[in-house]
């Protein structure tokens, strides 16, 4: 037992630095999934055919292809195509890593968005219009404020699956908290610690991230 908590405090302050790294690529990748999901978003509920249609296949093809094939496209597909045009280019793991995670997650967030503004009563954006406001102030100043508020809950499940799902770039190598753990297992072969203790950490974030997202919706809920 002894040995097993040694082996655990040697290696935590390298796991503290892998899970510091997963935090800052979970938050890279929401700002930037919650850019293109709320553009997306808006797209699937636009009245121009062609942007229903690119939106709905970017959509389609993120959530129905899994995020390790996605990040592997990324990383190693892109440049070998690259390379095969005669262009010398290689991609960073770390741009890799947050771009395939910004691109799956704006595709989940799109959803999001979508069912967000649908739920606010049409007869309110019709009270707005009849007011004067544009179609662009109306959904800027009346129907999204209302919208986010509704959407809080599921913004927060998805930032949750986010933040696990950044244990897949570990296949690309960039240095966050598992592969960090699977860097110290192979240096000095104890898995049963160092994973369990990986799994400790992520258990810990998720649910300071599941109390935050909970105190936001309290805070934004007029009625609390």
């Amino acid at each position: 037992m002894d040995k097993s908590l040694d082996v655990i405090l040697e290696a935590l302050p390298v796991l503290l630095d892998g899970a510091l790294v997963t935090i800052q690529l979970t938050a890279a990748a929401t700002f930037f999934g919650a850019i293109g999901g709320t553009a997306l978003g808006i797209a699937r509920l636009s009245k121009i055919g062609m942007l229903r249609l690119l939106s709905r296949i970017y959509i389609d093809f993120f959530r129905g292809t899994p995020l390790l094939v996605q990040l592997l496209i990324i990383y190693f597909g892109i440049p070998a195509l690259v390379q095969s045009l005669g262009i010398s280019f290689s991609m960073d793991r770390g741009i890799a890593a947050v771009l395939g995670l910004s691109l799956n997650a704006s595709a989940y967030l799109a959803e999001i968005v979508r069912a967000g503004i649908q739920s606010i009563e049409a007869g309110q954006k019709e009270a707005s219009e009849s007011l004067g406001l544009s179609p662009t102030q109306t959904m800027r100043y009346v129907v999204f404020p209302q919208a986010l508020r509704r959407m809080i809950p599921p913004l927060g499940n998805e930032f949750i699956i986010l933040l696990k799902d950044t244990s897949l770039v570990t296949i690309i190598g960039y240095e966050e908290l598992l592969n960090q753990g699977r860097l110290i297992v192979a240096r000095n072969f104890r898995g049963f610690e160092i994973y369990i203790t990986v799994a400790l950490i992520y258990l810990l974030l998720t649910i300071v991230a599941s109390q935050v997202f909970s105190l936001l919706e309290r805070k934004m809920n007029p009625t609390s």
